[in-house]
Formats: C-alpha cells, structure tokens, sequence
C-alpha cells in the first residue's frame, strides 16, 4: 500500500470505529419518541428487547469474525460487516412496529459486532514499524471518550428535531462512504488456501454469550434470580461453555484456539479486559443511578456526568502516543491504567455520600478516565503484538468478546450485591420506591442507598487492583510470537 492509502485507511477505520460507538450510546436517548410512535400502549414492555437484540447478536458473532478474518482475509470481512449494519440500520428505518424494529436492530447487530473487532485487526495490518502505541492508542482512547460523550447528545438532538428514524438513517451516508473508500484504499492479504471455519464451534460460543447475556439482563430485574427462567438459562450457558471447550479440543481448525492461552500475554491480555469491562460498566451504570437516587438528579442531566470520564479517556489515549514514542511500553500503561483506575474507585467509595460535592464526583471520574484510557487501546496492542500472525483475527475478537462478557457480568454481579446490601437495612430492596419516600424515612433510605453503593465501588477498586496485579506478570519484554505452521489440509472455495 502506498502512504496514502494507509492514511485514507486508517481514517476509513477511525470513522468506523466512530460508527460503533455512536450507535452503542445514540438509541438510549430516543426510546420515548420510538415508542410513541410504533406502540404507545405495549411499546414500553419491549424496550429491553430493543438494547438486548443489538447486545446477543453483536457477542454473538465476535468468535466467528475472528476467524473469518485469519481464513478469508480481514478486507472482506470488513466490508461484508459493515454492508450488514447498513442494511439493519436502513430496516430500522423504514421499521413500522416494534416488532420489525427489534428484528432489524438484531441484524443490526449482526453487522455491529465487527464494526469495532474487525477494524482493529484491519488497523493492525495497516501499521507500519513503531507505529504501534501511537495510532492504537491514540485511536481507541479519542474515539471511545468522544462516543461516549457525544452519543446520547446527538440521539436526543435527532429524536427532539427531526425524526427518531434519522438515528439510523444518519448510518447510510457515513456507512456507504466508508465502502467505497475502503475498496479503493484497503490493500490487506488474501488468502487464497481456503481453510475449513469451525461453524459448530461459533454456533456454541453464540449460545453460551447469548444465554449468559440474558441471565444478567433478566436475572433480578425481569425474573428473580432463583426462577426457573433464570436458572434454566444458567444452566444452557454452563452446559454451552462445556460443549463449546470440548469442541475447540477437537476441531480441525478452532474458533478460538486454546492454545492462545498458552501465551501469557495473551492470557493476561484477556483477563485484565474482562476486568476492565466489569469495571468500566460499574463507573458508569452505578454513578448514574447514585445521582439519580441519592442525588435527584435527572435523567438526561445525569448523563452529562460521564463527559469528565469522556475526556480523561480521551486525553489519556491521545497521551499514550507521545509517551510510547519516548519508550512506554504496553505493559507500563496497563500497569499504570489499572493502578490509577482503583485508585479512582477507591476515591469514589471513600468520599461518596448524601451531600458529597458533585465536583469532586465529576473529578474522581475524570480520573477513572484517564485510567480507562490507558487501557481502551492498549490491552489490544499487547494481544496483537503476542498472538500468532495467522491468528490475529481470533486474538483480537477474542479480547473484546471477554470485554463483553465481563461488562454483563459485572453488571449483574454488582447490581445484585447492590440490591442485597440495600434490603439489608430494612428497605425491602426496591430502590425505585425511594422516591416515593418523604421525610426521615427518605433519608434513611438514601443513607441505606449510598452504603450498599460504596461497597459497590469498594468492589470496582479490588477487581482494578487484582487486574494491576495480573498487569504486573506481564514480561518486561514480549518474546517472539509462536508460530503456527502452515496448514495442508484445504476445503473448495
């Protein structure tokens, strides 16, 4: 590739990822107008479907991506992806019941799943020597502080003056765009020897993600966590998780090979992200509802809470290229993002109360941000730079996917302990009746409230101090990669 295509690919990626991000954060913000529109009588109920189906679908497809891209090569993957997203995004549109919609962003989220994936591994055959900590970190830690913090504006700016549809419409343009100029720029290998793709294999990882997705989505919330629903669901995900390992055992070619786990930092790598998705939903899901409950804050004002955290990851991403040039490595942002982000979680359940000053809160979450983003770009770096070449596809899904578990698990986990804690002082457990409350009765809910939450964050500074523990066995300095040899056996294209 000549040096123009690979910037023209590498902003090609950028808008991509931005792609991702946004429609992660944008459909929150227009829940109200969609419903009114398509079902104002039921439409209310199916709204956790409309988050849900995007979420199953877009796991779902991350261990298949991974190797789709080392088997067919990551340019057409790339683009089969982002063709799928545009064509859920246009059925989203055109949508004329909350049937249709869910459906839709479910295919969708089919396409989404590789949008933020399968772009890394495209940026990793675009870099060039020593360009890894730069453009990595630079791009994961601007893009993800400016999707979190612009998302909900923009889809509320489009709900409130145009049309909840332009959510995803605005898609198309940016999306077709992006096509074109990937197949004129995008320069990535082929490969010609057609390899048997492990679909049994996919199809397991599918159901144990979609299973365990629903069992923290329902669990507590929909169904009480000893229902048979929840625990029939339990179940599938655990006998999924057996079945799914005894395949990648015996299959000819894995979809996520096992033996990736021999490679530490690829182990590491994969732990340390499943941790920092647990952590990360926590920053964000429990500040929200603490200055909601505890706070009165508003909902849509309470969003605004997260810009602080959005540009401490931002600026601590856009910082990690300088100091990779004068000679960070890898393991030092992860050993110094997990250390500065329990220090934030520490903050955050020492000083949180009834009446702690919302400054210091928007500040301690700046500083979990810039914890975050030392992380965001980082962690994939290190997995690329140790997985086997003709593995990369599988080692990078494979880092978000455990992201995404742990983001659910973390949710469920810390939602539960939260909900125990808050029964515990006689309150009966239902947090939303604390509105309803007035007088000593309020405060002493509130008082239970903050309490149950601070163990929650007590909870956020261990997982990030145990992931500083696990940064720190990281080697000094990365081996060689192991190499796979070639493979003889060939399938007809």
């Amino acid at each position: 590739m000549t040096e123009t295509q690979r910037k023209v690919g590498f902003l090609v990626c950028l808008v991509t990822i931005v792609l991702a991000l946004l429609d992660l954060q944008i459909v929150s913000a227009a829940t109200v107008p969609i419903v009114r529109d398509l079902d104002p009588e039921h439409g209310i109920d199916k709204i956790p479907w409309l988050v849900s189906a995007y979420a199953l679908t877009s796991a779902a497809m991350l261990p298949l991506y991974g190797k789709l891209c080392d088997v067919l090569g990551p340019k057409r993957v790339f683009t089969g992806a982002i063709a799928t997203f545009l064509l859920g995004s246009a059925l989203c549109g055109a949508a004329r019941s909350m049937g249709e919609l869910i459906v839709a962003r479910a295919l969708q989220g089919l396409g989404g799943g590789g949008l933020m994936s399968v772009t890394m591994v495209v940026i990793a055959h675009l870099k060039g020597p020593g360009e890894d900590t730069a453009q990595g970190g630079n791009l994961g830690g601007i893009v993800a502080g400016g999707g979190m913090a612009v998302g909900p504006w923009i889809g509320g700016l489009l709900a409130d003056h145009a049309n909840w549809r332009w959510i995803f419409y605005v898609n198309l343009p940016v999306g077709l765009a992006v096509l074109v100029a990937a197949a004129f720029a995008l320069k990535l290998p082929e490969h010609p020897v057609r390899r048997p793709i492990d679909y049994a294999g996919a199809a397991l990882a599918a159901a144990f993600s979609s299973a365990l997705l629903l069992v923290t989505d329902w669990g507590g919330k929909r169904y009480p966590w000893s229902s048979p629903v929840v625990l029939g669901l339990a179940l599938a995900a655990l006998v999924a998780l057996a079945l799914f390992l005894w395949r990648q055992v015996r299959a000819p070619e894995p979809v996520l090979p096992l033996s990736l786990f021999t490679v530490r930092e690829l182990r590491l790598g994969f732990a340390v992200q499943g941790i920092l998705g647990s952590a990360m939903m926590c920053a964000i899901y429990y500040v929200l509802i603490y200055l909601q409950v505890a706070r009165g804050v508003s909902s849509s004002s309470a969003g605004l809470y997260l810009v602080p955290m959005a540009v401490g990851l931002a600026a601590s991403g856009t910082l990690t290229g300088p100091l990779g040039a004068r000679g960070w490595s890898a393991r030092t942002f992860t050993i110094s993002g997990t250390a500065t982000s329990a220090l934030a979680f520490a903050l955050l359940a020492t000083t949180t109360g009834p009446d702690t000053s919302l400054w210091l809160i928007r500040g301690e979450l700046l500083l979990a941000g810039a914890g975050f983003g030392q992380l965001v770009g980082q962690l994939i770096l290190l997995v690329q730079g140790a997985a086997p070449r003709d593995q990369l596809g599988v080692a990078t899904t494979g880092i978000r996917f455990f992201q995404t578990l742990g983001s659910a698990l973390g949710t469920a986990v810390f939602g539960a302990v939260l909900a125990r804690l808050y029964a515990a002082h006689g309150t009966g457990g239902d947090v939303s009746a604390l509105a309803r409350l007035t007088g000593a009765a309020h405060a002493d809910g509130v008082r239970a409230f903050v309490d149950a939450t601070r163990v929650v964050f007590w909870g956020g500074a261990a997982l990030m101090a145990m992931a500083s523990l696990l940064a720190l066995r990281l080697p000094r300095t990365r081996p060689a990669a192991p190499r796979t040899p070639p493979q003889q056996e060939t399938v007809p294209a």
